[in-house]
């Protein structure tokens, strides 16, 4: 099995204290597992998704607004085709560098 990376069609969002990070997942397409520094919001805006949560999977359709916690390992799979927001709570600023603040190496 080989890994195709995939364009999501990513926007980053800031404002005041906060990171948007917008993803576009089509069917049968999945965000790669990964784990977060802070607990933070996932807002599914349209599709529907199954979010796997250490081995959890949940199933969710849009509109839906999640809670991700801290040190949880995590990924998404696209079932539609789905708009997906990870929302943060941090100053970073920078597009290149916010990964490296929020995500658990």
């Amino acid at each position: 099995m080989s890994l195709i990376e995939l364009d999501l069609q990513t926007q980053h969002h800031f404002s005041d204290g906060l990171y948007a990070k917008q993803m576009v997942l089509p069917k049968d397409h999945f965000a790669i597992t990964h784990a977060h520094k802070y607990d933070h919001l996932s807002i599914l805006a349209s599709g529907k998704v199954v979010v796997d949560v250490n081995g959890l999977r949940t199933e969710y359709v849009a509109p839906a607004c999640i809670n991700i916690l801290a040190d949880q390992n995590h990924s998404i799979i696209a079932l539609e085709d789905s708009v997906w927001f990870c929302v943060h709570a941090t100053d970073e600023t920078d597009a290149d560098s916010v990964d490296e603040v929020l995500i658990r190496s």
